[in-house]
């Protein structure tokens, strides 16, 4: 892993303001980051929380699949899932903020050999998720997103 991986995974991992002030950028600029994200694929997603019950919001990158999203809940490589993983788990309606687009959605989980494809896939396009992979024993869990016209 080199040196600007583990700056951003202690980053992501240690400070409590990383998040906001990515939200706070995407929002601004209609999507898009500067810094480590910059010219990723960038998504704002809001969960609702498993045990609070709270909307929670979380800028992640993604990859574009056909008229899905797909998101990877690697955690930056930690041995435990993302709060959001558990969430969809418990929710799996999400809202979904594209660029300067804002849409309703329902995340699946991906398993076997699509979900092995697609983090391929990932991997391909951010090298460091294969360092994410490779510091972690847990299976890092995928999902598929997919927009619909549901009034909430």
């Amino acid at each position: 892993m080199n040196d600007s991986n583990v700056n951003v995974i202690a980053a992501l991992r240690a400070n409590s303001n990383f998040n906001a002030d990515v939200i706070e950028e995407f929002l601004a600029n209609g999507g898009k980051v500067s810094g480590y994200f910059e010219g990723r694929n960038m998504v704002l997603i809001t969960t609702t929380g498993a045990k609070t019950g709270r909307q929670i919001r979380n800028p992640l990158v993604y990859l574009p699949d056909g008229e899905r999203i797909v998101l990877i809940a690697s955690n930056a490589g930690a041995d435990k899932n993302p709060a959001w993983y558990h969430n969809l788990r418990a929710n799996p309606e999400l809202e979904v903020d594209l660029g300067t687009e804002k849409y309703w959605a329902r995340a699946e989980s991906v398993t076997g050999t699509e979900r092995d494809e697609l983090y391929a896939r990932m991997v391909a396009e951010i090298p460091s998720f294969a360092d994410y992979e490779a510091s972690t024993t847990r299976k890092i869990p995928v999902f598929a997103v997919y927009r619909y016209d549901a009034q909430r």
